[in-house]
This record gives C-alpha cells, structure tokens and sequence, in this order.
C-alpha cells in the first residue's frame, strides 16, 4: 500500500499571455498554427512527494506558484506537463468562496459541495448540524452567499471542508481573513486533523503558524524549487531572503541617533557558539560567541522558572559599523519566535565599532514560569536603527537550553505573575501579602 498522498512527477503548468485580446481570437482563426502569445510559467519541473499523514507547508511571495500547486492538487487544473497523482478524499480551503453558488444559499452550497466530494444527500444530513455549530453564522445560512462578508464565506467553507472526512486538507491562506476567534478555533481544528493522521498541504504568509504546524517545508521562487525539507531551515532561509529583498528595496539609509559611550577592557568575551542551524548576514561583523549565565557568572546548563539569567553576546567588526546594534530572539520547542530584545530596544545606544574591535553586550533578563520545553537562542549583529538597519551576522538557534518544570501546573506557555483577591473592590489597595502569591 502506498505511504505517498500526493506526488508531483516533473510537474510543470504554463498559461498563455497575450498582449492584446484581439490575439486571442486570431489564434484561434489560424487553428494555433500560429502563435499570437507567450507562455508564462507558473510552475517548472515540480518533483515533491507529500506523505499520508504528513504536514506539508509551502512559502513563497506571491506570484511564486503556491496557489497554482494548491489547484492542481485538488484537480482544478491539470497540469502542463508532468504527471500528478492524488490518493484519497480531497478537502479544499482555496480561493475565497471558490466552490460556492453565489446565487444559493450557504444551506444549500453546503450539500453542494457535499456532493462534489462524492457524499450522498443522507450522509450530509447526518453532517450539517455540526457544520452549522462550527460556521457560527446563525440565520444567514438560509440566505444567497453573495449576501455574505468575506469572513463569514471563511467559516462556511472551512467548517464544511473539516467535516467531510477528507484524506487531505488544502488550506490556502484563507484563515487570514477571518477573525482572531474563528482563526484560532480553525488552527486547533487542523491540529486535531493533523493528529488523527489527515495529510495537509498548508500555504501561508505566516511563517510562525508554517514553523508550528509543517513536518516538512517547501520555498517557491518563481515557480521553481528554491528549497525543500525541513520546516525550520527552508523558513530561515527564506526569511533570510525576504530580509536581503527589503534590505536592497529600502537602501542603507541611517538615521542620526545620540550614542551612549562604553568603555571597559575589564571583562571576558564569549568565544564559543555551541551550535549553528545556519547564519546570515552583510558580513560586516561576526558574532563570536554567546553563553548564558547565572546571577554569579556561572554558566547555565538548564533554565529555571522564575529566575534571572546573564545572556552574554560577543561581536567583531571586520569593517566599520556606525551603529551597531546587538540583539537575539528567544524560540520554543515548535520554533516559533517567542520574545527578543536588542540594545537599542532597551535604549542603549552603542559607539561605532571600528574594524577588528571586539564587544561584548550582556542581557540581564527576569525568566517567568514556561512550559517546560526547550528554548534556542539566536544572537545577531545588526548597523542601523529600529526602522533602518542592515543585518551584519545572525546565528539561528546557537544556543538550546532546556526549562525545568515548575512546581505548579503551566496552562499555555507561560504563566503570568498573578495575585488572586475574592471579594476585593477594584482600584482599592491590595493588602502587602496575600496566600498563594507567588511574588511574596
């Protein structure tokens, strides 16, 4: 039995452009002996196997060819050249609305679609109580779809497509249009899909919902391959990309800021990058090294609940930098970016770096009750300001350390310093201690 839900063999899909629409028509007249347009690739030489069960996310800007691969998998186009082959039911979250009557009702598109996917009258009967419930948009089911907003177009066709039993689930960037309720019941619903071993093929801008949901990832340039595999190198590389995109779009303009002078040779510099996923960067400077330590500067070999942490960054020039800015982002087990600063975030504005100077930059920072999972942490060495800088180096995930369990229960991610009062009223002064405080 095959373990391949979907495979691209070779798999191109090219559309005539023509200039005028009289060409058209002349084409036509000639029986296509004679060409009156060029071809416009959208994809090239497509070669992805998509595993049953398996999360499978495509980034890429637009125009890159993601919805073109969305479509043909659900057979609503057939490809150019190459050969596609699909196994099982197909659920689509395409185009907004696409699938829909404009003309019926949501009742009605509802049993329509049931029927395009090849369920009978009966079974989607049994189904669209718990369509309804789910869509959450009351009467208007009983009225014409184009009366409908966009959102509520959304939440009817996501809530029939995850209720159709299908094999595979094709979600094309339609959660960005609806609420921040609905998007987040749909995330949990896909994650409920996933989990119950559906194959889902993901496109989407948000790279933190592609790094928490994707097993695997794939970059579209232009229609061809740029990267395939995992969802973490292909999202890095990608948005290492983007950044050197808007880098040359917005030039290497500076703005004057006021600089806070540091000098002090009476320290130690970190020499040592324990791990490099990959890096990026103008190659003005380097970082060198990073560690985290405790209060007393004893390195850290596992972080504590609510405890403070040193996280001590090391630089070099190797040619001028006029405003240095030195920073890391924070992320959890699923890769999503969890919290990040930087010097000039804290207001602290650093001296040019003159060529081969070394600095060193050490974080103090107050670590909350997490979720005990692992946490990588990614130095950079940017030249600029907030809105204009130019990245010089940036390590992705140099250093993991793993957070201890806490002594109570963690909901979420974190858990928020909280004081419990019963009965209080509001704005009077809570008394200096109160049971179960965790602050004292």
């Amino acid at each position: 039995m095959s373990t391949i839900s979907i495979h691209f063999k070779g798999v191109s899909k090219s559309y005539p452009l023509y200039e005028r629409p009289s060409h058209r028509l002349k084409e036509l007249l000639t029986l296509n002996r004679r060409r009156y347009h060029r071809d416009f690739w959208a994809l090239r030489d497509l070669n992805v196997e998509i595993h049953k069960g398996e999360t499978f996310c495509v980034v890429g800007e637009n125009g890159s060819g993601k919805s073109t691969m969305l479509q043909l998998a659900a057979g609503i186009l057939q490809p150019t050249a190459g050969q596609l082959e699909v196994h099982g039911r197909v659920a689509a979250l395409l185009e907004l609305g696409s699938g829909f009557n404009p003309e019926f009702t949501g009742r009605e598109n509802v049993f329509l679609n049931g029927a395009i996917l090849g369920l009978s009258t009966e079974e989607m009967e049994s189904r669209y109580a718990a369509i309804a419930d789910f869509a959450e948009i009351g009467d208007f089911l009983h009225q014409p779809v184009k009366t409908f907003s966009s959102g509520m177009i959304v939440r009817l066709a996501f809530a029939v497509a995850i209720h159709v039993d299908p094999d595979i689930l094709l979600v094309d960037e339609a959660l960005a249009v609806g609420d921040h309720y609905f998007r987040q019941r749909c995330m949990r619903k896909v994650h409920e899909l996933r989990n119950r071993g559906v194959t889902i093929l993901f496109v989407s801008h948000s790279t933190a919902d592609v790094k928490a949901l994707g097993d695997r990832a794939l970059w579209l340039d232009h229609g061809e391959t740029r990267e395939l595999g995992a969802t973490e190198r292909v999202v890095t590389k990608y948005l290492a990309a983007m950044h050197q995109k808007d880098q040359r779009y917005s030039g290497d303009a500076k703005r004057t800021v006021v600089r806070q002078v540091t000098h002090n040779a009476n320290y130690e510099f970190c020499t040592s990058i324990p791990n490099v996923d990959h890096r990026f960067g103008s190659g003005a400077g380097s970082v060198i090294g990073i560690g985290l330590f405790d209060s007393t500067g004893e390195p850290l070999q596992e972080l504590s609940p609510n405890s403070r942490a040193v996280i001590r960054i090391s630089v070099k020039a190797h040619q001028l930098i006029p405003s240095p800015n030195i920073g890391f982002m924070m992320r959890n087990h699923l890769g999503v970016d969890f919290a990040g600063t930087n010097c000039t975030r804290e207001g602290v504005l650093l001296d040019p770096m003159e060529p081969g100077e070394i600095r060193t930059v050490d974080f103090y920072v107050e670590l909350p009750t997490l979720y005990a999972t692992s946490f990588s942490f990614s130095p950079a060495l940017a030249d600029g300001d907030l809105d204009q800088y130019v990245i010089c180096d940036w390590v992705e995930n140099a250093l993991v350390l793993q957070m201890l369990r806490a002594e109570g229960p963690v909901y979420g991610q974190i858990h928020l310093p909280c004081r419990v009062l019963v009965n209080h009223p509001l704005g009077a002064e809570a008394p200096a201690a109160v049971p179960g405080d965790s602050r004292g």
